[in-house]
């Protein structure tokens, strides 16, 4: 189940982050049309928009835990914790995290990696978002959401800033909620 920011068209903050998200063409390499928010970053009304869509969603949800994944689900979920009360935990590449991890793995298109979070970070019970900025495959939201539910934890939804649905990665979350803010079509041909 995914939901956008701007379903029926009337939020203007919507059109506001959209066109502070820079596109690079073949980066990091060929064919890659890179999403860069750190323009949005730069655009001080963009990033406040971004910040106040995501709280105004679950200021009222009971979430006590947002999960961000490195490395730029570190920039909106802190903000995005501290307006709505919840405690902020880092969900790293292996061997980023000091002292005990629990670490769960994940498939890449060529290969696997891993991700870490800290043990006795969230308890059993507790309820979690789950933030990134972008969602292409999937993968990475997957592995949060499998080592936040290994450990107890209710994930009420996962939450990006942008999507590229071309990539299917949604359909990797099965029934988990989904929320956007902005759909990027890449123009991909199946």
């Amino acid at each position: 189940m995914a939901t956008t920011a701007d379903k029926d068209g009337n939020d203007d903050r919507v059109a506001r982050i959209s066109s502070a998200i820079r596109v690079i063409q073949d980066f990091p390499k060929p064919v890659i049309m890179f999403q860069d928010i750190t323009t949005l970053l730069l655009d001080p009304k963009a990033f406040k928009d971004t910040i106040e869509l995501f709280v105004e969603r679950y200021k009222d949800r009971d979430i006590n835990v947002v999960a961000g994944i490195e490395a730029r689900g570190f920039i909106f979920g802190p903000p995005i914790a501290l307006a709505i009360g919840a405690k902020f935990v880092p969900m790293r590449k292996p061997k980023k995290l000091p002292g005990k991890v629990i670490t769960q793995e994940y498939s890449l298109e060529y290969g696997t990696d891993k991700m870490e979070m800290h043990v006795g970070a969230v308890q059993e019970g507790e309820r979690a978002l789950v933030v990134d900025d972008l969602i292409a495959t999937g993968g990475t939201l997957c592995a949060a959401i499998r080592l936040l539910e290994r450990v107890g934890v209710h994930v009420v939804e996962c939450a990006c800033v942008i999507e590229l649905p071309e990539l299917k990665g949604r359909d990797q979350l099965g029934d988990k909620p989904f929320f956007v803010l902005v759909s990027c079509w890449l123009g991909l041909v199946d």
